[in-house]
Order: structure tokens, then C-alpha cells, then sequence
């Protein structure tokens, strides 16, 4: 019997342009040897998660009367429970008591990422753009890929604020050509940021809300505050872009999760929406994917926010990461980083910091520096993966979310070590 021929298999045109992402590329490295020490991976802590406090609430479900109910499906936006608690949330920042948003306009999805997807794909068209921040997350560039959408960099200063000389003439130049009619979406991450670990000033988020109201579409605003809670010592005091009158009228969309803060497993976000049509586009889509987040584990979130042991949590770890984070930048200081030319700010909340190498200093995938590293058994997350043009090329993201303090330190010495060896110029 002759062997069949194998056809040509013909994928859709969003198909054809996936291909795999950076994040595989790094968790490949990861994988292949458990012994890497990884500064990129942006996991929590292991020691950190509340295991305990998840038994004990479980068993607490297990034990009510209703108890089985949350093994059963939920609804498609989620607990009316958990997004009452999500508005209380939000309303207990300082400055935003009086915010506007209630149940009604909370969706919870699975993490937040999955809620930047699906606006991003109910908003965007193949070919269209959305503004992001000059560094941004690189795993939502995979989203954009994915739909075939172009991420355009806000112009910014060296100090990374946005430069709104440079960003008026963006959209001078946008509006002559045609393509803001391509233009769909503005994607910041405002609080303690992936990559760089910056937050927003409130000054900033006015003048751009102003910039915003002067054009003569409704742009949507999706403000990504994943890190928001994780703040080491006093939060920022920036009010969001759903309190702030500079943004009355435009559609916001306020991303927030529980997955950063309290345990990442569990896989729970929450989404504000001020535009009822695009949340109800949203639910639409979301009900396509998996008619609701696990109700289980949205029960779990659930008790511990009415209760108070969310905060209460939160209390503990987040002097936690903030010694972490402080052991790592002292390590990269007293192994003489400084010395050799590169720069950061010590972080004031999250799990990351941002770094830059001398101007020359190629830290890509495949540079010498990469490969010195890897040999060392230091994995980080190259900058360039941040930058919607790819360039600069001498950043790195380091996480101090997932390595012991041990081997925060570890990886500190072999990572300079690295640069050492490589020199200014690899």
C-alpha cells in the first residue's frame, strides 16, 4: 500500500502570521535547565502564595449549604459577589471614592490578559494601530501580532515620560496621511509598569487625557494597572483614568488582577468598562470563549475581598517583594554594574526592574551578552522585546519576583559577571 500523500494544510490569515512567541523562547531556556537562575520569568513567589489562607477559605466554601454552587457554571460576567467587591475596590483608592463604576460595568476574566485580548480584537481591524507606552508589555505585542494590529510608540523623553510636543506632531502627521482613521486604541500601564517598573505622574495622565478630547474621534483608553496593589511602602497617589475629568466621555477600559497580588494560579481579573457597548462587545466574545471565568476560583477571590483577608495579605507580601526588590538592586550595585556604565531606578513597587547597558551594549537574543549569561545559567528578558520598533537594543528586564534571596544574589554576580566579560561593545 502506498504511503498518503500529506495535503497542504490552509490556515486563516491570523493563522499565517502567528508564529511563537518570545515568552516560549525564554521558557524553553527555563525549562531545559532547572537549575537557570531566571531573572525573567514574572512569576510570584512560591514561598509567598497564600496556600493557607486558599485551604482554609476552600474549606470554608466546601461547608456552606450552597457549597456546590461553585463547581457549578457561573455567570458570563462574572460573580455579582466579586464585581461589587471589584467597585469597592476601586473606590477605596485615594482620591476615587466618588468614581463612578459599579457592578454593572465589571467583567472578570481570566488574569487580565485575556481581557486586553478580547478588547483589543472587538476594537481592532488587521492593519489598524494602537498607541503604547516607549517601553511597553511585550506579551500584549504577541497580542497585536496575533490580530495583525501595529503598535505605534507615544514619543517620550529620555526621563521615559511622554513627550507631547513630539506626540502632537504624531497625530498631526497621523491625520495628514489618513491613518488615524487606523488608529483604535491607547494601551498605557500606569502603576509600577511592565517593563520599566515606572508609574504615570497625574500630571501626565491630565495633559494626555486633554490631547485625548482634541481629537475628533472617541479614542478608547485601556489602562492596564496589573501591579497597582504591589506597591512596597505608600501607593502612588495618581488617580486613574476612570476618576480623572480629563477623560470624561472617552471610553475606558481599567484592567486589574488578582493574579500579580494574590495568587497567579487561580487566574482571575477584572475589567471596568465606561462604555457599555464595547463591555457588552466584550461579554459577547467572552461568552464565545468559556461562558465565565471559574466560578470556582472567583468564589476563592471572592470571600477573601469581602472578609478583609485580601488586604490583610497584601499587608504581608508586600514588604516581601520590596526586600526582594531591594536585594537585587544592592547586588547589581555592590557587583559594580554602576561602574561599567549602565542604569536604573530602584523600583518603588512590582516584581521588575529595567536596566540599561551603555549605548552599543547588544543585550538581544543570540548577542554575546545573552549567550555569556546563558553559560553563566542568568536568563532575563531582552529590551528590545518592549520597544514597538525593536530598538533600542541595550535593556533588559529583571525580575526579583521568583528566585530565593540567595539566589537573587547569585544571579546578580553571574549576570555582571557576564557583562564584564562581554564588554561595552558586544
Amino acid at each position: 500500500m502506498e504511503p498518503a500523500v500529506l495535503k497542504q494544510l490552509r490556515f486563516s490569515t491570523m493563522g499565517e502570521r502567528l508564529t511563537d512567541p518570545a515568552i516560549v523562547h525564554l521558557m524553553a531556556n527555563a525549562l531545559s535547565n532547572p537549575e537557570i537562575l531566571s531573572l525573567a520569568a514574572g512569576f510570584t513567589d512560591n514561598t509567598a502564595l497564600p496556600l493557607d489562607l486558599v485551604k482554609e477559605v476552600v474549606t470554608e466554601l466546601a461547608q456552606r449549604p450552597d457549597g456546590s454552587e461553585i463547581l457549578q457554571y457561573g455567570m458570563n460576567s462574572g460573580r455579582p459577589g466579586l464585581r461589587r467587591a471589584v467597585a469597592g475596590l476601586l473606590k477605596g483608592y485615594s482620591g476615587e471614592e466618588s468614581i463612578g463604576i459599579d457592578e454593572n460595568q465589571v467583567l472578570i476574566s481570566n488574569g487580565s490578559q485575556q481581557a486586553l485580548y478580547i478588547a483589543t480584537q472587538v476594537l481592532c481591524d488587521p492593519g489598524d494601530i494602537v498607541l503604547v507606552e516607549k517601553p511597553s508589555y511585550f506579551v500584549y505585542f504577541e497580542v497585536l501580532k496575533g490580530l495583525g494590529v501595529e503598535p505605534l510608540s507615544l514619543p517620550s523623553l529620555p526621563n521615559g515620560r511622554i513627550d507631547f510636543d513630539g506626540l502632537n506632531t504624531l497625530i498631526d502627521r497621523l491625520c495628514r496621511s489618513g491613518d488615524i482613521n487606523r488608529l483604535k486604541a491607547l494601551y498605557l500601564v500606569t502603576y509600577h509598569a511592565n517593563p520599566s517598573a515606572r508609574c504615570m505622574p497625574e500630571e501626565d495622565k491630565r495633559t494626555l487625557g486633554k490631547v485625548l478630547q482634541s481629537l475628533d474621534i472617541a479614542l478608547p483608553v485601556i489602562e492596564d494597572a496589573a501591579y497597582r496593589d504591589l506597591y512596597f511602602v505608600d501607593p502612588y497617589p495618581a488617580q486613574s483614568t476612570l476618576s480623572l475629568p480629563e477623560y470624561a466621555g472617552l471610553p475606558i477600559l481599567y484592567a486589574g488582577t488578582f493574579t500579580k497580588p494574590f495568587a497567579t494560579g487561580m487566574k482571575v481579573g477584572y475589567t471596568c468598562c465606561t462604555d457599555q457597548q464595547l463591555l457588552g462587545k466584550m461579554l459577547n466574545v467572552k461568552g464565545q470563549q468559556d461562558f465565565g471565568t471559574a466560578n470556582f476560583t472567583q468564589a476563592v477571590i471572592e470571600t477573601v475581598m469581602h472578609d478583609g483577608r485580601y488586604q490583610e495579605y497584601l499587608s504581608k507580601i508586600r514588604p516581601h517583594y520590596g526586600r526582594k526588590m531591594k536585594i537585587l538592586h544592592n547586588a547589581l550595585e555592590e557587583e559594580g554594574l554602576r561602574e561599567l556604565g549602565w542604569s536604573w531606578d530602584e523600583p518603588t513597587g512590582g516584581i521588575l526592574l529595567w536596566a540599561g547597558a551603555p549605548e552599543g551594549f547588544d543585550t538581544r537574543f543570540g548577542s554575546t551578552f545573552y549567550n555569556s549569561c546563558l553559560s553563566e545559567g542568568v536568563l532575563y528578558v531582552p529590551g528590545d522585546l518592549c520597544f514597538a520598533e525593536g530598538s533600542p537594543t541595550n535593556f533588559v528586564r529583571l525580575s526579583a519576583g521568583v528566585l530565593s534571596e540567595d539566589r537573587l544574589r547569585e544571579a546578580a554576580r553571574k549576570f555582571v559577571r557576564s557583562a564584564k566579560s562581554t564588554g561595552q561593545g558586544a
